[in-house]
């Protein structure tokens, strides 16, 4: 396992607990997510019997899956094991709701990454691939689109969420102009998310056909931006490209971006930041 997947691994770990506390955009994904595969599932001719699901997280789309289609085999995957007790707890539990009876023998959760998994699995075995705001951690995305393109049947559908590039753009924003007036180059604070037009080229590279994509900005509200960055944090995706700069201590760095963000980017009882929604679908002739 490479350092950044133990790495990926362990804040996912950490932040099992709170993540649905603050996982309030991922759970509009789901949702839109939820919408667009319900819509396909009225006007769909084929009989979806095998599903799979990656970066299940808590179950809340595992729970979605289950109660649209009762019948049919969903492998969920996930790289934190975490997280697959929790999904586990949300579905398997004698509380859980819109399962049926025979939900456990029908449900697999596998703790893995897919990227190392994918290329393992037998071909042709899934008629339905879904995947909740997990793309953005894929190391080598083209390899594992071609992956789970060999994984799907003729007929099958690979449908997604993911992060745009405007995602945190007001946090970029301000830590460039940090650097800018320390006399130094700018650095990424967080992960470079991909366009529409990248994740379509590389479907279209891995042999999926019929792209289509919708993009959504959503705008939320967090009390300040220690808070904002937290909640983040709670969400296990505080991963930073940035390195140690010499001159520039860490503690000064942040304590002149809270003043530049909430200098800039204030709302009525807050701060703003964005989200750059993308969901992508993709079939297989």
């Amino acid at each position: 396992m490479s350092s950044r997947i133990y790495e990926i691994r362990r804040q996912f770990n950490r932040s099992a607990h709170s993540y649905d506390a603050h996982a309030h955009v991922q759970r509009t994904m789901s949702d839109q997510l939820a919408h667009s595969f319900i819509g396909m599932k009225k006007k769909d001719i084929m009989d979806r019997q095998s599903i799979l699901e990656i970066g299940c997280g808590t179950g809340t789309l595992t729970e979605i899956l289950i109660k649209e289609w009762p019948s049919a085999s969903i492998t969920a995957i996930d790289i934190a094991p975490a997280m697959i007790t929790l999904a586990e707890q949300r579905v398997l539990s004698p509380k859980a709701t819109n399962t049926g009876t025979n939900t456990m023998d029908l449900l697999r959760f596998l703790n893995a990454d897919i990227e190392v998994w994918a290329p393992n699995a037998p071909t042709a075995s899934f008629d339905l691939i879904v995947s909740n705001a997990c793309f953005q951690w894929l190391s080598n995305p083209r390899q594992t689109l071609g992956q789970l393109r060999r994984l799907l049947r003729a007929g099958g559908l690979l449908i997604f969420t993911t992060f745009g590039p405007d995602t945190f753009c007001e946090l970029h924003k301000a830590f460039d102009e940090v650097y800018r007036a320390e006399g130094m180059e700018p650095q990424r604070h967080g992960l470079t998310f991909r366009t529409t037009a990248e994740w379509n080229g590389l479907l279209a590279e891995s042999g999926f056909s019929t792209i289509q994509n919708e993009r959504l900005i959503q705008i939320e509200k967090y009390t300040s931006t220690r808070d904002f960055l937290l909640a983040v944090k709670g969400m296990g995706a505080s991963t930073s490209e940035a390195v140690a700069m010499e001159g520039l201590s860490s503690r000064r760095l942040f304590a002149s971006m809270y003043k530049e963000y909430e200098a800039k980017f204030s709302v009525q009882g807050g701060v703003a930041a964005s989200y750059d929604l993308l969901l992508i679908q993709a079939s297989v002739d």
